[in-house]
């Protein structure tokens, strides 16, 4: 059995022992078993101390011996040495879960990491689901289990959040209460050394307890693992996550364009657009949208309708709607004409629905019954503001009435704060999300028809690339030997041709009169450029000459070539010359690479050549391996892509053979584990096809 296994146990014990309780209050091990009695826990509850008799009322069990086989919780508050014997213990009476809240471990230093490595042998070895070390605890809402020690217990609700922050997870908490926001499950990760957030995902994608999954991540250890879990998750149900910890700080030198640039954020942000999983940057939109997702169905549609009191707010709304990927819905004529019968003729009767300040309840019920019914309309946003005659309740309760009727998702958005406050309780109690300002209400939305789309996208379907593996790994073998990590063009050629990758007429020249020859034969104009394993960055020493003409330019620039790259190279190995086709006309140069992340594996990238990439920064990302659509997007996310797509007459760029290199670089990363980084840059493409017209890899040596 497996920690996996008992998770059941772990989130709905029947019992629940306390290691470390106490009876003095304000101690840790007294807080954890008063917060169990305070949340109306029924199960058997087993304070365990040596010395104790009774703690608040419960009989004290002296030794875990004790305690009853098959114990389902063991939570275990003691010093940092009396931790892994208590594990040891709770194996032997058959514990099938615990929660480790002692710090101490791996996030101290060396002998904690290796404390925290025998704890991770012992429950692997006894199949214990075990949460922390070093956390705040876990709470289940359904069955009244608080066995944390947090102040306050969670009402319940449909919303589970799990946190590798246990700081984070008690300001949350006392916010919540507040704003009397309510919880299905409430877990603090910890150190993660057993249960992670892919444990997590798994399963809260079954609790019937839970409707949506926020979770606050500061790194993902078993990439592949929360990949999986995470992409089976959101098909059933929505996670939104923070991940924190952005920046590039510490990232490896890298040799290419595409390891400077991917950084483990790009990484994560790669890893939640693929699985599904909602990306948001503070904890305000964490909850703002866990709450539109937990009480509002999704919208089937962009077309949003805004029925406002006052054109400004209206106005601002259809602005912001315009920026994002929703479109203000165009009533049809018989809507138009029924909203005519009854508002003002000087009311707006398009969209925005401008109802007029004078507005009462009944005007803003008839016309969200009207606007409701089109079937044009797919989701509805009701604008209101503290005018001396609109009356504030009245209309909260026509909302709610149109909200239980419509079955489409209606947002409200009560602007002001203390005239509007009972409404906007009423409006959330009955789970209508309501906004002081309408941008965050559109962007709430905007996320649940992203999410909408997500779900209904088409299956996705993983085209195989055979390639010559055994033809690559052989030019890669014979780097190794030579304890070489970059393969250069001349010798990445050959990795090129066993994946049947296009490339222009390449001929290595040796000797200038060898250049002239493969020159005359290919024709002219042509490229030269230097061939050494050395000299990884051409253009550094003035490796490149381009549209050479004729015979004599190709002789003299391949000595001038050679002769600069020895001077500024001492020591290096000079093989020669390439010789290559010129580039077709009316080409456009982009970049196509992979860097191999640590946690997600290899991560591609895709942009366009020189300042798109290097100064703007118009990049895009995707994790290996990719799919025909993964292939699709990475093309068309970068913000140049009108570029490829042809301006002012211009034909768009041949997207098939852009997207079948993508594809081949995508299952070269997963073929040759060896390769660190590699990058086809730049990849020539025009209307007619794509070619990789220069290539670098590094390998990862074992000894680096």
């Amino acid at each position: 059995m497996s920690a996996k296994d008992n998770l059941h146990a772990f989130f709905y014990p029947e019992s629940v022992a306390i290691i470390g309780a106490s009876a003095s209050p304000g101690k840790v091990g007294h807080t954890i078993v008063s917060n169990m009695i305070g949340a109306g826990y029924k199960g058997d509850i087993y304070p365990v101390n040596p010395k104790a008799t009774e703690i608040e009322g419960l009989t004290v069990v002296n030794d875990i011996a004790d305690l009853p086989r098959g114990l389902d919780l063991g939570v275990i508050s003691v010093p940092r040495q009396f931790v892994i014997p208590s594990i040891e213990a709770l194996a032997a009476i058959g514990a099938k879960s615990a929660i480790v809240i002692t710090a101490g471990f791996k996030e101290v230093g060396k002998e904690g990491y290796h404390l925290e490595q025998e704890i991770i042998a012992l429950c692997d070895k006894h199949g214990m689901a075990l949460l922390g070390p070093n956390c705040l605890g876990m709470m289940n809402t359904a069955t009244g289990v608080n066995a944390s020690f947090a102040a306050g217990h969670p009402t319940p609700g449909s919303i589970a959040f799990f946190s590798q922050s246990g700081a984070l997870c008690v300001a949350i908490l006392d916010w919540a209460l507040g704003e009397n926001i309510g919880f299905s499950k409430f877990i603090s990760l910890g150190n993660k050394a057993v249960l992670d957030e892919a444990d997590m995902l798994e399963y809260l994608n079954k609790d019937e307890d839970t409707k949506v999954i926020l979770g606050y991540v500061e790194n993902v250890e078993h990439g592949e693992a929360f990949l999986k879990a995470a992409r089976k998750t959101c098909q059933n149900k929505p996670v939104i996550m923070i991940k924190s910890g952005t920046t590039m700080a510490g990232a490896k030198a890298a040799s290419s364009h595409t390891g400077a640039i991917a950084g483990s954020d790009q990484a994560y942000t790669a890893a939640f657009d693929q699985s599904g999983v909602i990306r948001v940057g503070d904890v305000a939109s964490l909850f703002n949208l866990a709450q539109a997702f937990s009480n509002q169905p999704l919208p089937k549609g962009p077309n949003l309708v805004v029925v406002t009191n006052s054109g400004g707010p209206g106005i601002l709304t259809a602005d912001t709607a315009d920026r994002s990927k929703l479109t203000m819905a165009a009533l049809s004529q018989k809507t138009i004409q029924k909203l005519q019968e009854f508002l003002p003729s000087y009311a707006a009767f398009y969209n925005p629905v401008d109802i007029i300040g004078d507005a009462d309840a009944k005007r803003y019920r008839q016309t969200l019954d009207v606007v409701g019914d089109d079937p044009m309309v797919h989701s509805i946003m009701v604008l209101l503001t503290p005018t001396a005659t609109v009356e504030i309740e009245k209309t909260a309760e026509a909302v709610i009435r149109t909200a239980r009727k419509c079955g489409k998702p209606v947002f409200a958005c009560f602007m002001g704060k203390t005239r509007v406050k009972k409404a906007r309780t009423m409006l959330m109690e009955a789970g209508i999300p309501c906004y002081s300002f309408p941008e965050p209400a559109v962007r709430a939305i905007e996320t649940m028809y992203e999410y909408y789309l997500w779900k209904h996208r088409p299956e996705q379907k993983y085209a195989k690339i055979q390639g010559d593996k055994e033809a690559a790994l052989k030019v890669i073998r014979e780097h190794e030997l030579r304890n070489e990590s970059e393969i250069v063009e001349f010798e990445a050629q050959e990795v090129l041709k066993a994946y049947g990758l296009p490339t222009p007429k390449t001929v290595l020249a040796r000797s200038s009169d060898e250049a002239v020859a493969a020159a005359e034969e290919m024709g002219y104009p042509v490229v030269l450029k230097i061939a050494s394993p050395h000299i990884s960055h051409k253009s550094d020493v003035g490796g490149v000459k381009v549209n050479l003409q004729n015979a004599g330019e190709v002789m003299a620039n391949f000595k001038d070539i050679t002769a600069r790259a020895q001077r500024m190279r001492q020591g290096a190995y000079i093989a020669g010359c390439l010789v290559q086709e010129m580039a077709p006309p009316g080409v456009k140069e982009v970049i196509i690479g992979f860097k191999r992340d640590e946690q997600f594996g290899p991560m591609l990238m895709f942009g366009l050549g020189g300042i798109y990439v290097e100064i703007m920064k118009d990049i895009s990302f995707k994790l290996a391996p990719l799919s025909r659509q993964d292939a699709f997007e990475i093309v068309r996310e970068i913000k140049s892509y009108m570029l490829l797509k042809g301006l002012k007459g211009e034909p768009p760029v041949n997207f098939t053979a852009l997207e079948d290199i993508i594809l081949t670089m995508s299952q070269l990363a997963i073929d040759l584990p060896q390769v660190w980084e590699a990058e086809f840059n730049p990849v020539l493409v025009n209307h007619e096809r794509a070619i990789v017209a220069d290539v670098r890899m590094t390998l990862h040596l074992k000894d680096s």
